[in-house]
């Protein structure tokens, strides 16, 4: 039985837009380009026809893992879900630093969505795992690769951030 892997819906439609990507335009091209390698000649010692066929070698095994998540997606929708004090998937989660006063603002996704520059992070994370069931006003002790830090809940909020 296939492990079942949790996104956001935002998360699963960004994995068949890319889907769609590769088979509508980046493997009709990779096709034109290896037609367009075999038509100069041997292809012992054609670079062109090499690189071709490795582009499209790996762009097949991203499609594979592609369709492969999606398969096994579990949609969870927060903005189904009762809206309580507490961390769930699909949260944004506004976060105090004991030590340090610092505030920040994360959303807790799957592992194909998150992106800490645009302030999502895993659910599988340090910081994902330690936050997920807890409640606003916790006191959060989380080990990360710098270091263990003790995080505020401040706020849980069940729609998608702005």
């Amino acid at each position: 039985m296939m492990e079942r892997s949790p996104m956001t819906p935002e998360g699963k439609a960004a994995l068949e837009k890319e889907v769609r990507h590769y088979l509508e335009v980046q493997r009709p091209q990779i096709v034109q380009e290896i037609e367009e390698a075999r038509a100069h000649g041997d292809l012992s010692e054609n670079a062109e026809y090499d690189g071709a066929k490795e582009k499209q070698a790996l762009g097949e095994a991203r499609l594979r893992l592609l369709q492969s998540r999606l398969s096994a997606a579990e949609v969870i929708d927060v903005k189904r879900l009762a809206v309580s004090d507490r961390v769930v998937f699909g949260t944004t989660v506004e976060l105090m630093d004991a030590d340090t006063e610092e505030e920040m603002t994360w959303r807790i996704v799957g592992l194909d969505e998150a992106d800490a520059r645009l302030g999502t992070i895993s659910f599988s994370s340090p910081i994902g795992r330690a936050l997920l069931g807890r409640n606003v006003g916790d006191l959060v002790a989380v080990t990360t690769p710098k270091g263990s830090r003790e995080l505020e809940i401040l706020q849980v909020h069940y729609e998608l951030p702005r």
